[in-house]
């Protein structure tokens, strides 16, 4: 098919080429990791579609297009750690934005609204897919995360300005923390025990404990190697507001959520509870002359 291409044109199409044929190439490789079931299909036939309408813009380019290895890479190895309900939607959110730069050319180019109808197709069957074990816990993990950024921020406040030894600071902190870790998950697993829900109470209890220590190691880290107590609850709060942001944005992404109002709220929590416990410190060391 030869069509005469303006200028703008010439330059849109072979970069909507490759993104297809890219696509193409990490459905495949994400419907690998499904394995062998009926689920498999699903991802197998959004990369089929891929191929389909990168085949439709060579009709206009006259010319192949080679993937993005990189973005395929990139885009496996993130659903590899972060789970495949994660990669995906991170996809569609790419696919979102393909498919407002098409629009524009409904009216120039042949069956581009069918490729545009493919693209909604696929957002609906991937609805259909995505029941990944991660995502049915995700209230442990979050249960977990929030009670340690919450308690141990306030705790590391409080215990800087008390003690002002980073040492003693670390071994009380981390005595603390993982007594309050074991205390969670067994409060989860009673706690789901005794709800009607598809979890299981120990696995959700684990989510829970692995996710409060995790989140305990990495913010007294610091104690355990610097001598500067400033700079290690620096370190600490910097650390809890990153941790935050980071699992907020992959709340947003899986659950299509907003990621601004949840990252404020739990970062004004956290944040607030280690000002008010920088306080009882002081109060503490000064008011009470209470010295260690």
């Amino acid at each position: 098919m030869k069509i005469e291409l303006d200028e703008q044109l010439r330059q849109q199409l072979p970069l909507f080429q490759r993104n297809e044929i890219t696509e193409h190439h990490i459905y495949k490789k994400l419907a690998s990791m499904v394995g062998p079931s009926d689920n498999r299909r699903i991802p197998d036939q959004i990369a089929d579609d891929e191929l389909r309408h990168y085949r439709e813009w060579s009709k206009y380019t006259q010319q192949e297009a080679a993937p993005d290895k990189l973005k395929v890479w990139i885009y496996y190895w993130i659903s590899r750690v972060l789970g495949l309900t994660f990669g995906i939607k991170l996809m569609e959110k790419g696919e979102e934005k393909a498919e407002n730069n098409y629009k524009p050319l409904l009216q120039r180019l042949d069956n581009i609204e069918a490729i545009l109808q493919d693209e909604d197709k696929h957002e609906a069957a991937l609805i259909e897919l995505l029941d990944e074990e991660r995502l049915r816990y995700v209230g442990s993990i979050v249960l977990g995360l929030n009670d340690a950024l919450v308690e141990l921020t306030g705790a590391l406040a409080g215990l800087t300005l008390a003690l002002q030894d980073t040492r003693p600071i670390a071994l009380s902190g981390t005595i603390t923390e993982i007594a309050a870790a074991l205390s969670m998950g067994a409060s989860e697993y009673l706690s789901t025990k005794s709800e009607e829900t598809t979890k299981e109470p120990l696995k959700a209890s684990i989510y829970t404990g692995v996710a409060y220590i995790a989140t305990v190691l990495i913010l007294i880290l610091p104690y355990l190697f610097l001598d500067n107590f400033y700079v290690c609850l620096a370190w600490a709060l910097t650390a809890a507001v990153l941790i935050i942001a980071m699992f907020n944005y992959y709340i947003s992404v899986v659950k299509d959520e907003p990621f601004k109002k949840r990252f404020l709220e739990m970062a004004g929590v956290g944040l607030g509870v280690a000002g008010l416990s920088f306080l009882v410190g002081y109060v503490v060391r000064t008011v009470l002359g209470v010295e260690i």
